[in-house]
C-alpha cells in the first residue's frame, strides 16, 4: 500500500487457483525499487479485502459487485471433475453433465461456479471447502466439480479429472477499488494487459516518453548540422566544406593530370625514342 509517510509499496491479493508468478516477476524488472507483496485470501473474502483497502488490487473470480469496484476480465478456465483414477469416467477424455447423472455430487461451500441446477445426486452434507470435498473424492464418497486450476492446487497421485464441457466456467479478473486507481494500480494493469515498459501508464511511461522525445530532438539537431553541412559543402554525408572539396578537386585534376599522366606519356616515350639506335646510311 501506498502513504504520504510511507516509501511505496503494492499489495496484490489473489484467491485460490490463481498464479500471479509472472505478472510480480515483470513487475520486480520494471520497479525494482516498489515491493510488491502477495496476500493469498480465500474467494468469497476478496471483494472485502479490496473494499477494506487490504490490498491495492487483487485477482478473483467473477462476478464482482461493479458498483465501487472496477475489474477487467482476464481469461475463462475450464470446468473439470475430479474422480479417481480408476473411475469409469476416467475413460474419456470430456464429458458432459449427463454422464454425472448417478454420481454423488459433493458440492463445496466455497465452489465458485453458478450452477443452474447440480448435476447428480447431491450428497448428505455440503463440504466446508474445495479441499474437503477433493478429500472425499479421494475416500470414494463421490465427485467435484470445480475449476481446472483448482483441481490441480489440490492434485492427489491417487486422482485425476477430466473437462466437463457444459458445466459453468469460471472467469479470473483483476479488480480494485475504483475510487483508488493510483499510479501503481495503473502500472500493474498496464503489465497484466500486455503492455511495453513505455506504453505502461505511470509516471514512467512519462519519463519514458520525454526520453524518447529527447532523442528524437536530438536526433533532428543532427540531422539539421548534416543538412547544413550539405548545403555549405555540397552532397550530406561528406561533411567537407566547399574549400575543401575544391582543393581536392583541383589535386585531383591539376596535379595528377600534369604529372601522372605526363610522366606516363613524356618520359616513357622520350626514353624510348632516346634508346631508339638510328640507322647509318
Amino acid at each position: 500500500m501506498t502513504g504520504s509517510d510511507a516509501s511505496p509499496s503494492f499489495t496484490l491479493a489473489y484467491v485460490p487457483g490463481v498464479t500471479p508468478t509472472k505478472w510480480v516477476r515483470i513487475w520486480n524488472e520494471r520497479l525494482p525499487g516498489v515491493p510488491l507483496t502477495l496476500t493469498a485470501v480465500p474467494t468469497d473474502e476478496a471483494e472485502r479485502l479490496l473494499r477494506a483497502r487490504g490490498a491495492d488490487a487483487g485477482f478473483l473470480r467473477l462476478p464482482v459487485d461493479r458498483t465501487d469496484m472496477s475489474a477487467i476480465p482476464l481469461y475463462t478456465e475450464a470446468t473439470v471433475v475430479v474422480i479417481p483414477k480408476d473411475h469409469l469416467v476416467a475413460v474419456a477424455e470430456e464429458i458432459t453433465t449427463a454422464d454425472l447423472a448417478d454420481e454423488i455430487l459433493l458440492h463445496p461451500l466455497d465452489d465458485v461456479l453458478e450452477w443452474e441446477e447440480l448435476p447428480g445426486r447431491p450428497a448428505n452434507e455440503r463440504p466446508a471447502t474445495t479441499a474437503d470435498a477433493v478429500e472425499l473424492v479421494a475416500a470414494g464418497i463421490g465427485v467435484v466439480v470445480v475449476p481446472q486450476s483448482l483441481a490441480r492446487l489440490h492434485h492427489r497421485r491417487d486422482l485425476t479429472y477430466r473437462t466437463v464441457t457444459d458445466a459453468p466456467v469460471s472467469r479470473v479478473a483483476l479488480a480494485w477499488p475504483e475510487d483508488a486507481t493510483t499510479d501503481l494500480v495503473e502500472q500493474f494493469i498496464g503489465i497484466v494487459r500486455g503492455r511495453t515498459v513505455n506504453s505502461s501508464r505511470g509516471p514512467q511511461a512519462v519519463t519514458a516518453e520525454r526520453n524518447e522525445g529527447g532523442g528524437r530532438g536530438a536526433g533532428g539537431d543532427r540531422k539539421r548540422a548534416a543538412g547544413a553541412g550539405g548545403r555549405s559543402g555540397g552532397k550530406p554525408g561528406g561533411g567537407r566544406s566547399g574549400a575543401a572539396k575544391g582543393a581536392a578537386k583541383g589535386t585531383s585534376k591539376g596535379a595528377p593530370k600534369g604529372s601522372s599522366k605526363g610522366a606516363a606519356k613524356g618520359a616513357p616515350r622520350g626514353a624510348a625514342k632516346r634508346g631508339k639506335p638510328r640507322k647509318r646510311p
